[in-house]
């Protein structure tokens, strides 16, 4: 028995205990959960391999005790020859769900798959495709981030599973949303019935439930069954502004411990990925793509500077801080170890002669300028909050910080760090982030030298720069910025969709993707982007 959201049907498990209970209406919401069983959220796969893929579901046996499961792959949609095979065991110790690498496939080569319980019923079938080897002419990956269901309808995922033009998914992160009903969105801008629990998740339960919510929509499990995807996570997997120590509006200490070790728990269960916390991905010659973890682990604790703009002078203070505490090379989002890691990957990818290095990040590597007009963008808001901000920001980028510091904006000296490591690779880098909601394309300088290029997706339900300022022409506020930053060659400051990354051997092609909207289904277009970079050039240019 599959799961769709009617928009409340969740499956009742046995974990999930006093934390959704004693939420804000969790107690009405558990009376409403259906006690489904069988394969409840469809099938995924991810971790993708030229050898292996992982492969994922969630069964529920009638006993409500252990489930076995069977796998199987097959190059033919009947499955009269299988190719690969796998078996493994799962319970409430895990949700239900399931996770199978199976290895000894062929390279590049699409799969199908299906599981099968010990009663003989079968999941729905999946598709998936191993990562090629050798010489590879083109290939083409969907880029995602920052999908708030309350906020709309996941039309980007349904627009990317209804193409067959695709051979791999990548989300950047923010999957989910950990907020509560009536924090973002308000209550008056959200669309009813759309998540559970009815409650900011910070227990295991709450995100277990908050997962089963988000994975009951038709088009992102349509999604996952079409295509591989490679994920990883922003902060709102945990908590907004998540770094080692603390998020979600200040939480610290044994609590924060414990709500970050339940919602990874949680992510690792429901998700189609590996443990481990960053990996790379050869795409045979083409490119070699590198995941990231930037948000969760490692993160010192990004600056702020909001004290500031109290001193007596304000200005004065903001150099001080720029000249001191924001260059502190003890600042990180990556940790030691991770850089190091990704500065042998890019050498290694450059020695092989791959074409491209990718890299995806959660947040935006380079910086914007706030323009001084800026704030005549936020005059029809009717926001005081809105205009203090914008006012602070104009304020500190007149004096060369960056608008964003819960990014790398916050931690330059690591910036500075990751570019020199691309530098000294010789690599063709491409970076690929997410978390802003808006669409953006640099060309990444260091010193005065450049480095590689950034293509950053917009959203695909969570509002942009637009819900801050109604009324003003986008067009006008994207021309500003790009005016005002010096690296920034090109923005999208209203719409909601997805990018994708078309890649050949001598030139990389971002396009960006614009749906009609997310107020209600709808997969049609409004219209489409699209920038290159040329091997070698490490510059954006028209496609």
């Amino acid at each position: 028995m599959s799961l769709t959201i009617d928009r409340r049907l969740l499956l009742k498990t046995a974990s999930y205990g006093l934390g959704a209970l004693t939420m804000n209406g969790g107690a009405l919401a558990i009376a409403g959960l259906t006690d489904a069983r069988g394969f409840t959220h469809g099938v995924a796969s991810g971790e993708p391999a030229s050898t292996s893929v992982l492969l994922w579901t969630r069964h529920v046996p009638e006993s409500g005790d252990i489930s076995r499961l069977d796998v199987e792959l097959s190059t033919d949609a009947d499955f009269s020859r299988i190719a690969g095979r796998g078996a493994a065991r799962t319970g409430a110790f895990r949700d239900w769900t399931v996770k199978i690498t199976v290895e000894g496939l062929q390279p590049g080569t699409r799969y199908h798959y299906r599981f099968i319980a010990a009663d003989g019923t079968k999941s729905a079938t999946g598709q998936t495709r191993t990562l090629p080897e050798g010489r590879v002419d083109r290939y083409r990956i969907a880029v995602f981030s920052c999908a708030n269901m309350p906020y709309g309808f996941f039309n980007a995922y349904g627009h990317v599973a209804a193409r067959d033009d695709i051979d791999l998914a990548i989300h950047l992160g923010d999957y989910y949303y950990e907020y509560g009903p009536g924090t973002y969105p308000p209550l008056k801008d959200a669309v009813p019935g759309r998540t559970l629990p009815d409650g900011e998740a910070i227990h295991l339960a709450d995100y277990r439930i908050r997962h089963a919510s988000y994975r009951a929509d038709p088009d992102l499990q349509r999604l996952h069954q079409r295509l591989a995807m490679i994920a990883l996570w922003d902060d709102h997997e945990v908590a907004n502004n998540s770094w080692e120590g603390g998020g979600g509006g200040g939480m610290t200490g044994d609590a924060y411990a414990l709500r970050k070790a339940a919602a990874l728990q949680a992510y690792r269960e429901w998700m189609p990925v590996s443990d481990m916390p960053w990996e790379s991905y050869d795409i045979g010659d083409l490119a070699r793509f590198h995941r990231t973890e930037t948000r969760v682990l490692a993160r010192s604790r990004p600056p702020s500077i909001s004290a500031l703009f109290k001193e007596p002078d304000p200005l004065a203070a903001l150099r001080a801080f720029r000249d001191g505490p924001w260059l502190d090379p003890a600042a990180t989002m990556m940790g030691s170890q991770q850089e190091g890691w990704l500065a042998r990957q890019l050498k290694q990818s450059v020695a092989r002669r791959q074409h491209w290095q990718i890299v995806g990040n959660g947040t935006v590597l380079a910086s914007n300028v706030m323009p001084a007009d800026a704030v005549d963008w936020v005059a029809g808001s009717g926001s005081e909050g809105n205009r203090r901000f914008v006012e602070a920001a104009v304020l500190a980028t007149s004096v060369g910080l960056p608008v964003n510091f819960d990014s790398w904006g916050g931690y330059p000296a690591a910036r500075t760090r990751f570019l020199q490591s691309a530098e000294a690779a010789e690599a063709n880098l491409i970076v690929i982030a997410g978390d802003t909601h808006n669409a953006w394309a640099y060309d990444l300088v260091e010193g005065r030298r450049k480095v590689g290029v950034e293509f950053a997706t917009h959203s695909v339900t969570s509002p942009g720069m637009e819900e801050a300022t109604p009324g003003y022409d986008p067009l006008r506020i994207a021309d500003s910025l790009v005016r005002a930053s010096p690296t920034l060659r090109w923005c999208d400051a209203s719409h909601r969709g997805y990018m994708t990354l078309d890649l050949t051997p001598q030139r990389a092609v971002s396009e960006w993707h614009f749906l009609q909207g997310v107020a209600r289904p709808d997969l049609t277009l409004a219209g489409t982007h699209r920038l290159a970079v040329r091997k070698g050039r490490r510059a954006i240019e028209p496609a």
